[in-house]
């Protein structure tokens, strides 16, 4: 499985981007995909996960940073996950990443420090401009 994150791009603060997570290969039926972001100089940092089984699906956001703000889905069918963003603002400028793991157990718990991922997308930058 190899992903692929895509839809960064240069915005203005309160508008919105959706950012994609593409596996190729597909995954388990259990699986979980989180989203991270950095700035240059500072630790990668958790935005959101989303974690399913053949049954559920849970999700975690980092707090009230994105919380209200950002939401998190996925399409089965198409092996995507996506970071839905909504009011943009300077502070949320970084590249983001998107990163899974196949020991993901399929509870409620999600994954939100970055060595428990495994797997890594390449990055995608997102600038807001105020």
């Amino acid at each position: 499985v190899q992903l692929q994150a895509s839809g960064g791009g240069l915005v203005q603060a309160g508008d919105s981007l959706r950012l994609s997570c593409a596996a190729s290969g597909g995954t388990d039926s259990s699986y979980i995909i989180g989203w991270f972001r950095q700035v240059p100089g500072k630790e990668r940092e958790f935005v959101a996960a989303l974690g399913w089984n053949e049954i559920n699906t849970y999700t975690r956001f980092a707090g009230d940073s994105v919380k209200g703000r950002f939401t998190i889905s996925r399409d089965s069918a198409k092996y995507t996950a996506y970071l839905q963003m909504n009011s943009l603002k300077p502070e949320d400028t970084a590249t983001y990443y998107c990163a899974g793991t196949g020991r993901y157990y399929g509870g409620p718990h999600l994954y939100t420090r970055y060595y428990e991922y495994d797997l890594w997308g390449q990055g995608t930058l997102v600038t807001v401009s105020s």
